[in-house]
Protein backbone atom coordinates (compact mmCIF):
# COMPACT_ATOMS: atom_id res chain seq x y z
CA UNK A 1 0.00 0.00 0.00
CA UNK A 2 1.62 3.33 -0.79
CA UNK A 3 0.41 6.37 0.34
CA UNK A 4 0.53 9.80 -2.30
CA UNK A 5 1.32 12.53 0.33
CA UNK A 6 1.09 14.90 -2.52
CA UNK A 7 -2.41 15.06 -2.84
CA UNK A 8 -4.22 17.58 -1.37
CA UNK A 9 -7.64 17.00 0.78
CA UNK A 10 -10.72 17.56 -0.94
CA UNK A 11 -11.58 21.24 0.93
CA UNK A 12 -14.96 20.97 2.81
CA UNK A 13 -16.88 23.73 2.64
CA UNK A 14 -17.33 25.24 6.47
CA UNK A 15 -19.65 28.23 7.06
CA UNK A 16 -18.46 31.86 7.71
CA UNK A 17 -18.49 32.89 10.94
CA UNK A 18 -22.19 33.59 12.31
CA UNK A 19 -22.79 37.25 14.13
CA UNK A 20 -25.88 36.44 16.38
CA UNK A 21 -28.54 38.35 15.94
CA UNK A 22 -31.11 38.48 18.36
CA UNK A 23 -34.83 37.83 18.45
CA UNK A 24 -36.64 40.92 18.13
CA UNK A 25 -38.23 41.45 21.17
CA UNK A 26 -42.11 41.72 20.98
CA UNK A 27 -43.61 45.21 21.86
CA UNK A 28 -45.70 43.84 25.30
CA UNK A 29 -42.03 42.61 26.20
CA UNK A 30 -40.92 45.74 25.50
CA UNK A 31 -43.29 47.86 27.88
CA UNK A 32 -43.19 45.25 30.25
CA UNK A 33 -39.09 45.45 30.76
CA UNK A 34 -39.52 49.40 30.66
CA UNK A 35 -42.63 49.28 33.46
CA UNK A 36 -40.12 46.90 35.85
CA UNK A 37 -37.46 49.70 35.01
CA UNK A 38 -39.60 52.59 35.60
CA UNK A 39 -41.05 50.58 38.64
CA UNK A 40 -36.99 50.27 39.74
CA UNK A 41 -36.47 54.13 39.37
CA UNK A 42 -39.45 54.85 40.95
CA UNK A 43 -38.18 52.63 44.16
CA UNK A 44 -34.87 54.02 44.22
CA UNK A 45 -35.56 57.56 43.36
CA UNK A 46 -38.26 57.27 46.34
CA UNK A 47 -36.25 56.50 49.11
CA UNK A 48 -33.90 59.44 47.51
CA UNK A 49 -36.42 62.05 47.68
CA UNK A 50 -37.46 61.02 50.99
CA UNK A 51 -33.71 61.29 51.85
CA UNK A 52 -33.29 64.62 50.17
CA UNK A 53 -36.81 66.36 52.27
CA UNK A 54 -35.63 64.60 54.93
CA UNK A 55 -32.28 66.37 55.13
CA UNK A 56 -33.62 69.76 53.33
CA UNK A 57 -36.58 69.87 56.20
CA UNK A 58 -33.51 69.42 59.03
CA UNK A 59 -31.22 72.33 57.51
CA UNK A 60 -33.63 74.85 56.92
CA UNK A 61 -36.10 74.53 58.94
CA UNK A 62 -34.41 72.34 62.05
CA UNK A 63 -30.71 74.60 62.15
CA UNK A 64 -32.27 77.15 60.13
CA UNK A 65 -29.36 77.37 57.28
CA UNK A 66 -30.17 79.57 54.29
CA UNK A 67 -32.60 78.07 51.69
CA UNK A 68 -30.13 77.48 49.10
CA UNK A 69 -27.77 75.89 50.88
CA UNK A 70 -30.36 73.45 52.73
CA UNK A 71 -31.64 72.30 49.00
CA UNK A 72 -28.60 71.97 47.42
CA UNK A 73 -26.44 70.08 50.51
CA UNK A 74 -29.64 67.31 50.46
CA UNK A 75 -29.77 67.13 46.59
CA UNK A 76 -26.03 66.17 47.08
CA UNK A 77 -26.83 63.64 49.97
CA UNK A 78 -29.47 62.08 48.15
CA UNK A 79 -27.05 61.94 44.73
CA UNK A 80 -24.79 59.69 47.04
CA UNK A 81 -27.57 57.59 48.21
CA UNK A 82 -28.88 57.08 44.67
CA UNK A 83 -25.82 55.92 43.50
CA UNK A 84 -25.62 52.82 45.52
CA UNK A 85 -29.59 52.59 45.06
CA UNK A 86 -29.37 52.45 40.95
CA UNK A 87 -25.84 50.73 40.95
CA UNK A 88 -27.27 47.35 43.03
CA UNK A 89 -30.90 47.44 42.54
CA UNK A 90 -32.36 49.70 39.28
CA UNK A 91 -29.96 48.37 37.22
CA UNK A 92 -27.47 45.87 38.56
CA UNK A 93 -27.98 43.95 35.71
CA UNK A 94 -26.52 47.03 33.71
CA UNK A 95 -22.57 46.89 32.41
CA UNK A 96 -19.82 46.54 35.46
CA UNK A 97 -19.00 49.71 37.29
CA UNK A 98 -16.41 51.67 36.04
CA UNK A 99 -14.79 55.17 36.39
CA UNK A 100 -16.37 56.33 33.27
CA UNK A 101 -19.86 55.38 34.93
CA UNK A 102 -19.29 56.54 37.99
CA UNK A 103 -18.18 60.23 36.69
CA UNK A 104 -21.26 60.40 34.16
CA UNK A 105 -23.29 59.25 36.63
CA UNK A 106 -22.15 62.33 39.18
CA UNK A 107 -21.80 64.95 35.94
CA UNK A 108 -25.38 64.28 35.06
CA UNK A 109 -26.57 64.35 38.52
CA UNK A 110 -24.63 67.41 39.14
CA UNK A 111 -26.32 68.54 36.43
CA UNK A 112 -29.71 67.37 37.97
CA UNK A 113 -28.81 69.37 41.30
CA UNK A 114 -28.28 72.83 39.33
CA UNK A 115 -31.86 72.25 37.55
CA UNK A 116 -33.56 70.99 41.10
CA UNK A 117 -31.55 74.50 43.01
CA UNK A 118 -32.58 76.70 39.66
CA UNK A 119 -36.50 75.72 39.68
CA UNK A 120 -36.17 75.64 43.73
CA UNK A 121 -34.70 79.49 43.71
CA UNK A 122 -37.32 80.52 41.55
CA UNK A 123 -40.51 78.88 43.36
CA UNK A 124 -38.65 80.17 46.73
CA UNK A 125 -37.68 83.78 46.08
CA UNK A 126 -39.50 84.57 42.75
CA UNK A 127 -42.86 83.49 43.73
CA UNK A 128 -42.15 84.41 47.55
CA UNK A 129 -43.13 80.44 48.62
CA UNK A 130 -40.61 80.79 51.55
CA UNK A 131 -42.80 78.97 54.12
CA UNK A 132 -43.00 75.73 55.67
CA UNK A 133 -45.43 74.12 53.10
CA UNK A 134 -44.68 76.50 50.09
CA UNK A 135 -40.76 75.81 50.46
CA UNK A 136 -41.64 72.12 50.47
CA UNK A 137 -44.22 72.22 47.53
CA UNK A 138 -41.18 74.28 45.56
CA UNK A 139 -39.23 71.40 46.55
CA UNK A 140 -41.25 68.56 45.58
CA UNK A 141 -42.29 70.39 41.90
CA UNK A 142 -38.70 70.75 41.63
CA UNK A 143 -37.42 67.12 42.33
CA UNK A 144 -40.44 66.04 40.26
CA UNK A 145 -38.74 67.93 36.87
CA UNK A 146 -35.25 67.21 37.76
CA UNK A 147 -35.93 63.37 37.88
CA UNK A 148 -37.39 63.30 34.60
CA UNK A 149 -33.96 64.53 33.25
CA UNK A 150 -32.13 62.19 35.11
CA UNK A 151 -34.32 59.54 34.38
CA UNK A 152 -33.83 59.63 30.70
CA UNK A 153 -29.65 60.35 30.82
CA UNK A 154 -28.58 57.32 33.50
CA UNK A 155 -31.03 54.75 31.52
CA UNK A 156 -29.32 56.44 28.26
CA UNK A 157 -25.89 57.13 28.93
CA UNK A 158 -24.84 55.91 32.47
CA UNK A 159 -26.56 52.42 32.84
CA UNK A 160 -26.25 51.12 30.16
CA UNK A 161 -26.81 47.28 28.97
CA UNK A 162 -23.43 45.81 27.75
CA UNK A 163 -24.64 45.18 24.39
CA UNK A 164 -25.36 49.27 23.78
CA UNK A 165 -22.29 49.94 25.29
CA UNK A 166 -20.27 47.53 23.02
CA UNK A 167 -21.52 49.15 19.77
CA UNK A 168 -20.87 52.67 21.19
CA UNK A 169 -17.14 51.76 22.06
CA UNK A 170 -16.73 50.86 18.49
Amino acid sequence: MTVNLSEQRPKVARPAAETVVPAPVPAFARVRRLAVEVAKFGVVGGSGVAVNFLVFNLLLHGVSWAPMTATVMASVVAMGTNYLGFRFFAYRDRSSRTRQQIALFFVFSGIGVMMESLLFYIGYHGLDMNGSLGSNAVKALSIVLASAFRFLVYRTWVFQHEAKQGAGAR
